[in-house]
């Protein structure tokens, strides 16, 4: 037997002809369990609107004025200077907030830049434009005309002389006092986030100024911004497994740009000396608070510049964002005071930090079998061959990145976990590259480039091997990208900075999912949804 409530045949109090608009909606919403009687209602007052002959989603509605502005000019202003104001603004917005008495009512609206109330009387609009504008509910957007002047309690407050629907709202808003307390909910349901969480607007406002910042920041030194492939025939540019795509027309497999370093390196190699990209990359990885498939980075490349120079350029870079965004170097997060103040991130070798801040003995780090043995002693599986800067780099992800919360650079990594950094002059074995640690995460890495063909291709032929034998993350060999290399690419230094993790600390967001609007998630039960 089928479930009575989903068959059950659906009755509103209304015209036929004009329920008929509507029964497609309501018939999906009863097979989803989601019919319930304030749908209905807010339903019925959509059909007496529409029988009186109201447009219920005009386009010939236009303001002139934000409420933030308004706010800005006459929020300090007292009751008595505001009654000679005779302007007349029109503004439009949401309705998040209704009382109505009568022959009179009180609502607010909200626009981008803020929230103001609205007073509206049957003396004001007239008897029947009234009788029609209180059919309006909470969610609807709504446009108004009128002027200022200030409650018995003191609200600013926009007296209207005309109101009128531009949207109608069939679905309520969250309950004032409750709002989207589901995280799911929140996340997959944005829109409705941000009409009714703040914070929500705030982080993505301040989300906007980041990004700016970082733009304005690189192109006042010179750095011009670039846009590569975002689908590419070979992935590179990290260690990561790749999406893969199809191209029909040219029959080929492309994969899903996990990084665009090597494109943004061929650009130096053509004399493009200073160049940055602000990008979506896509990681076939798994979902964390700190991870999402989908994220975004700045990565640049600057000739004749070393890893040393990218330490100075970041702490300059990111303070600089920091005291715009947020006023201070002194960021809170999380209950931590991250101080960002330049001259006291602290810089520290890869295997200092194994033994300072890990406490791992650099007789035990160095010795294949004793760092193999700590390794499995901690609970990390070991792959058989795996080399031992691997060895060393997981000791480091498990005993001291989570305890690096104010900015450390770690620098002079294994080459082993370097593919395409360039070796260090007086030791081989380790890179002149560096990683910016904070919070307990990694923000940003860095390095010399490695512009040496010979070594390059070596390189790629050892991360080959290691994807022959099973590592899904190694690096594809890349020929198109050594031929450039051949034809001589400048010394230089390049930078990959995560932007979701830098608005995670400046606006003290704890998960990834609150600072990316639609974060992956997987599809909604029964509703095909993202």
């Amino acid at each position: 037997m089928g479930n009575n409530k989903k068959n059950k045949k659906i009755k509103l109090q209304a015209k036929p002809e004009l329920a008929g608009r509507f029964m497609p909606m309501l018939e999906a919403l009863q097979s989803r369990d989601e019919l319930n009687p304030v749908i209905k209602t807010r339903v019925e007052k959509a059909c007496a609107l529409l029988e009186e002959g109201v447009n219920l989603y005009p386009n010939n509605f236009s303001r002139d004025t934000d409420i933030q502005e308004i706010w800005d000019q006459f929020g300090e202003s007292e009751a008595e200077d505001l009654e000679s104001v005779e302007q007349v603004f029109t503004v439009a917005g949401r309705v998040v907030a209704w009382r109505s008495f009568g022959k009179v009512t009180f609502f607010q609206i909200q626009d981008r830049s803020g929230r103001i109330q609205v007073y509206a009387a049957r003396d004001d609009l007239g008897a029947e434009p009234y009788k029609l504008f209180k059919k309006c509910d909470v969610g609807d957007v709504v446009g108004v005309s009128g002027t200022l002047f200030r409650t018995k309690t003191g609200e600013l407050t926009l007296s209207a002389r005309d109101c009128r629907l531009i949207t109608k709202s069939l679905r309520p808003l969250p309950e004032k006092y409750h709002g989207l307390k589901d995280v799911e909910i929140r996340y997959r349901q944005r829109y409705v986030d941000l009409i009714v969480t703040p914070r929500t607007r705030e982080i993505f406002q301040k989300r906007t100024r980041i990004i700016r910042g970082l733009r304005n920041y690189m192109d006042a030194r010179g750095f011009m911004e670039v846009e590569t492939p975002m689908m590419q025939p070979i992935p590179g540019g990290a260690t990561a497994k790749p999406f893969e795509t199809h191209h029909n027309a040219l029959d080929m497999k492309l994969y899903m740009r996990i990084a665009p370093e090597l494109y943004l390196k061929r650009l130096l190699v053509g004399g493009l000396e200073q160049v940055y990209e602000i990008n979506r990359n896509f990681r076939n990885e798994g979902i964390s608070t700190r991870h999402n498939p989908e994220f975004t980075m700045m990565e640049f490349y600057w000739a004749y510049a070393t890893f040393e120079d990218l330490m100075d350029l970041t702490e300059d870079m990111l303070s600089t964002v920091a005291l715009d965004v947020c006023g201070s170097c002194l960021v809170e997060y999380q209950g931590e005071t991250i101080d960002l103040t330049p001259g006291k991130w602290t810089r520290m070798t890869f295997h200092d930090s194994l033994e300072k801040i890990g406490g791992v003995a650099p007789e035990v780090y160095s010795d294949y079998e004793q760092c193999q043995a700590l390794v499995k002693q901690k609970g990390e599986k070991v792959v058989e061959g795996e080399k031992l800067g691997k060895l060393q780099a997981k000791l480091f992800d498990l005993l001291v990145e989570p305890k690096l919360v104010q900015p450390h650079f770690i620098y002079h990594y294994p080459t082993d976990i370097s593919p395409l950094s360039r070796r260090n002059e007086q030791n081989p074995d380790l890179t002149d590259r560096f990683e910016l640690f904070m919070t307990g995460r990694e923000m940003a890495n860095a390095f010399s480039e490695l512009n040496d063909p010979t070594d390059q291709r070596q390189r790629f032929e050892e991360q080959v091997k290691e994807k022959e034998a099973g590592d899904e993350e190694a690096h594809f060999m890349d020929e198109d990208y050594v031929r450039a290399l051949e034809y001589g690419m400048p010394p230089a230094a390049g930078q990959g900075v995560g932007i979701d993790r830098l608005v995670m600390l400046l606006t003290d967001s704890a998960s990834i999912r609150e600072v990316i609007l639609f974060p992956l998630l997987r599809p909604e039960a029964g509703a095909g949804g993202a």
